[in-house]
C-alpha cells in the first residue's frame, strides 16, 4: 500500500505511539536522536521516517472520522463528511453519554497499484466516539446524509433545575 504521510490524518497520538510489545533497543533510540553531522543526517531522517511508516502500518485499522459537534438551544448537532459512504454503511449507536459512529468506505478498483501516481484517499472501516456535553433523548436522534455530509441531531433532555437537598444533623 502507498501512503502520503503528508496528507494522511490519524489521531496525533496513534502518529508516534509505539505499541506495547514493541521493542526498540536503547542504542537505536538513542541514535534517532543524537547530534550527528551534517553528512549523515540525511540517514537519521530515514530512520526517522522508516520508524514512522513502520508505527503507522502497525496502528491502522480503521480511520477516525473526523467531525464537527456543536449545540443549538434544543439540539446537540453532529456533522461529518463521509462522501462515497452508502446510508446502509453507517451505524450509529449512544449508550449513556456515547455516541459512536461507525462506517465503511468501499474502494472499487479502478487501476493497478502500480499504476497510481498519488493515493491519498482512504477506503475501509472509520469510527468516532464522542462523549456528549448532557443528556440527549436518545429514541429521538435523527440522521440525515445530504451531498456527503452525515449530519445527527440530539435533542437535549430539558433538565429541571437543581434540588437543594438540607442535610439532617443527628
Amino acid at each position: 500500500m502507498l501512503y502520503n504521510l503528508d496528507s494522511l490524518k490519524l489521531n496525533k497520538n496513534k502518529m508516534f505511539k509505539r505499541k506495547k510489545n514493541k521493542k526498540i533497543d536503547k542504542k537505536t533510540e538513542n541514535n534517532l536522536f543524537e547530534e550527528v553531522p551534517k553528512n549523515k543526517k540525511v540517514k537519521v531522517e530515514e530512520k526517522i521516517i522508516e520508524e514512522k511508516k513502520n508505527w503507522i502500518e502497525e496502528d491502522i485499522e480503521e480511520g477516525e472520522l473526523l467531525v464537527d459537534v456543536y449545540q443549538s438551544d434544543n439540539n446537540i448537532v453532529i456533522r461529518s463528511t463521509i462522501a462515497g459512504v452508502n446510508p446502509e454503511d453507517i451505524d450509529i449507536d449512544i449508550n449513556n453519554d456515547m455516541i459512536t459512529i461507525r462506517g465503511r468506505r468501499k474502494e472499487e478498483i479502478v487501476a493497478e497499484e502500480e499504476d497510481f501516481f498519488y493515493k491519498e484517499c482512504y477506503w475501509g472501516g472509520f469510527s468516532r466516539s464522542i462523549i456528549l456535553p448532557c443528556e440527549v433523548q436518545a429514541s429521538k436522534v435523527k440522521a440525515s446524509l445530504k451531498n456527503g455530509v452525515l449530519t445527527v441531531t440530539l435533542p437535549k433532555i430539558r433538565n429541571k433545575k437543581a434540588v437543594k437537598v438540607s442535610v439532617d444533623v443527628k
